[in-house]
C-alpha cells in the first residue's frame, strides 16, 4: 500500500524532523527513513523515502553533511549573509 502519502509530505515531514535535530543531532538518511516507516507504516516505502530526501537534496532544503559518516542537514548561512 505503499505511495498513499505523498512525496511532498514526506519531504516535508522530513524537513521538520532535521530541522528539530539541527545542532543536536545529525540525522542520516536511514534515520528519516525509519521516522516515516514508523509513522505511517506500509502507506510509506522506502523508495518513497528516497525520492523524498532526493527531492529536499535538490531543492536546496537540506544539504548532505559529513563528520563521520554522511548525514542530512540544514543547509549553513554564512556569518555576513542577510536574512
Amino acid at each position: 500500500m505503499a505511495g498513499e502519502i505523498s512525496i511532498e509530505q514526506i519531504a516535508d515531514e522530513m524537513y521538520q524532523l532535521v530541522a528539530e535535530s539541527a545542532g543536536q543531532k545529525k540525522l542520516k538518511s536511514t534515520d528519516l527513513t525509519k521516522a516515516m516507516t514508523s509513522k505511517y507504516g506500509d502507506k510509506v516505502s522506502k523508495q518513497d523515502c528516497k525520492d523524498a530526501i532526493k527531492m529536499l537534496i535538490d531543492s536546496g532544503r537540506c544539504v548532505y553533511g559529513y563528520y563521520g559518516g554522511s548525514s542530512i542537514e540544514l543547509p549553513r548561512v554564512e556569518g555576513s549573509a542577510n536574512q
